[in-house]
């Protein structure tokens, strides 16, 4: 009966094991793929760097933008952001700033900033939200308007601005972040080259910390001094410069960041705007727009660009860090969860099969078999189930592909963004790219892990996010 018992473990672990490595593998082969169809993609069409050149071709061309920034609890950066949106260089647009019922002074700090005063401004309500107390307007900058609602949440702060905006075009951003100057003119080329299709573009958002910031303005580029957020920016390089291009090469993006993406507005008012009451509203309104250009046989494209930058203000404590990994790993569920019927379904082509295998692989299924393995493998070695070869198999299958992915982004950036000015950043990157493998991807994942309890559970909480904001710093002066 022993033997048997015996017998049985060793089989089972056998098969766990095998479980967890196929899907390890599976996950490392789409993160090799990535890397690949980024790498060709940049290469056949490398960014423009010429602003110049920029201008002569698509500024006559232009369609009118309307900024869409939702402010909760903002007053530490949100005359800095408001700022930079008004410095940027185009054409024509206007800065909607949504106030969603801050219990700071955001509103006032606003109001002294830009001598505020009343507007009256009729808007249709093609779209549901919180009702809007007021409208204010800037004499002195006539593209300058602030909504005052009660609060919603992000999502239906964005629906309020979509409304009361007039542009064609709208670009969703975070009231945190901040855009370079010639951020629009590069995100709007896709909307311009095929005028006909497009209907969202994403841009790629980078870490603000450590570097230096003068008026709303990133003036000089530098690597974080905080640990944590240094491993961030590496994860950030891999999400927009690897995955998003590459999903966006095959027409399966299923991501706009909320930080900074822009939309046609009349498909937007189609699908009914964002979803309220969702801490994924960014994912899940380009997966309804996917869902309903299928549905209706309508051509469109949803792209991603590498140049057009929008500058965060990342976590530097765990806590913190936590809550948003936490956060955004729910909301992908949500989203996957609510249109599980696109899974695998070839009447959404690509994005069915792809674009949602992807999400099932890395999200739904990706941190539990990690979590899993890392808790079991060990476990069945250590109980002489498993041999140390099999423990020395794994350990080298998920550090080599882990290492290879992160250092080969670093790697885009460098040879076609060049972002990074000095050596010596690239050296720390590049060995930070290695430390993260060791601990920080771990720890992550057991994030991700608090995320799927949270969804099960029906959490709706967003956390608090504590920043520092964009203001002088020492050692910035």
């Amino acid at each position: 009966m022993t033997d048997w018992l015996i017998g049985s473990l060793s089989d089972i672990a056998a098969w766990a094991t095998l479980f967890i490595v196929l899907v390890g593998l599976a996950q490392n082969t789409i993160y090799i793929l990535q890397l690949i169809l980024a790498a060709r993609e940049l290469t056949a069409n490398p960014p423009i760097h010429r602003l110049a050149l920029l201008w002569k071709r698509y500024a006559d061309l232009a369609p009118p933008i309307a900024l869409l920034s939702p402010a909760y609890n903002e007053e530490r950066s949100i005359v800095d952001s408001v700022r930079s949106m008004l410095a940027l260089e185009y054409p024509a647009f206007e800065v909607i700033v949504i106030n969603d019922g801050s219990k700071d002074s955001t509103l006032q700090t606003l109001k002294d900033a830009f001598d505020l005063q009343p507007l009256s401004r009729a808007f249709p309500t093609d779209i549901d939200h919180k009702p809007i107390r007021g409208i204010y307007s800037a004499p002195r900058i006539p593209r300058l308007i602030v909504i005052d609602k009660e609060n919603g949440g992000k999502a239906d702060a964005l629906n309020a601005g979509i409304n009361v905006s007039r542009a064609p075009v709208f670009c969703s951003m975070d009231a945190d972040s901040i855009l370079e100057s010639d951020s629009l003119i590069r995100a709007v080329r896709p909307f311009i080259d095929d005028p006909g299709n497009v209907i969202a573009v994403g841009g790629t958002v980078r870490l603000a910390n450590g570097s230096r910031i003068e008026d709303g303005r990133v003036t000089e580029v530098r690597v974080p001094t905080n640990p944590l957020a240094l491993f961030q920016v590496i994860e950030y390089l891999r999400a927009f410069l690897m995955a998003r291009l590459a999903w966006s090469k095959l027409g399966t993006l299923t991501i706009i960041s909320g930080a900074f993406g822009l939309f046609r507005r009349a498909p937007v008012i189609e699908v009914g705007g964002y979803q309220r009451g969702t801490v994924g509203e960014d994912m899940e309104l380009v997966i309804k727009l996917h869902k309903y250009c299928r549905q209706s046989k309508r051509p469109y494209r949803i792209a991603y660009i590498p140049e057009p930058v929008c500058w965060t203000e990342a976590p530097e404590t765990l806590k913190i860090l936590r809550r948003q990994r936490a956060r955004w790993h729910r909301g992908s569920l949500e989203t996957f969860f609510r249109h599980a019927g696109m899974f695998l379904n070839p009447r959404y082509g690509r994005v069915g099969v792809v674009g949602f295998g992807n999400i099932f692989f890395i999200d739904v299924l990706g941190p539990i078999v990690e979590v899993l393995g890392y808790i079991l493998i060990p476990v069945f070695w250590l109980t002489g189930i498993l041999s140390i070869e099999y423990l020395l198999a794994y350990l080298a299958v998920s550090f080599t592909f882990g290492i290879t992915v992160s250092v080969c982004s670093l790697a885009l950036e460098e040879v076609q963004l060049k972002r990074f000015p000095r050596v010596r950043h690239l050296l720390l990157l590049t060995l930070i790219a290695i430390l993260e493998n060791f601990g920080y991807r771990q720890i992550n994942n057991f994030w991700r892990i608090l995320g799927t309890w949270q969804y099960l559970k029906g959490s709706e909480s967003w956390g608090e996010m504590t920043r520092k904001g964009f203001g002088p710093k020492p050692g910035n002066n």
